[in-house]
């Protein structure tokens, strides 16, 4: 009997995605075919289309996955301790030493292998 239930569900998400597909592409068409129509009044018609979408979208299974995933990534963020101004600075100072160190290092060994090839070629 559950297995039925889910059955169901499932077809009926499934429409109601393609509805969303479907509304969210007539509304892109919409977009175009109402060029002659200020793009303002275009924008916020794309902009309705899409929030009326994204609703349909979000009261299926997968739009709740997504949401629930979404919802917990926001919490993570909020527990990240961001680095301060200092730290920030100071990182970027180093990597920016650090990558200066290294292309004048690439450029020495270039310059020496340039030498070393000259000389075996030449001589």
């Amino acid at each position: 009997m559950n297995a039925k239930v889910g059955t169901e569900s499932s077809g009926m998400d499934t429409l109601k995605l393609w509805l969303a597909v479907l509304l969210m592409c007539a509304g892109i068409y919409g977009f175009y075919y109402f060029e002659d129509q200020h793009a303002v009044v275009r924008a916020l018609g794309i902009i309705a289309v899409a929030g009326i979408s994204f609703f349909i979208a979000a009261q299926t299974g997968f739009g709740r996955n997504i949401l629930g995933f979404v919802s917990g990534a926001n919490s993570e963020v909020r527990r990240v301790v961001w680095p301060t101004r200092t730290e920030t600075v100071q990182t970027t100072l180093v990597v920016l030493l650090l990558v200066l160190l290294i292309g004048i290092f690439l450029w020495l060994l270039d310059m020496f292998l340039l030498w070393a090839v000259q000389l075996l070629t030449t001589g």
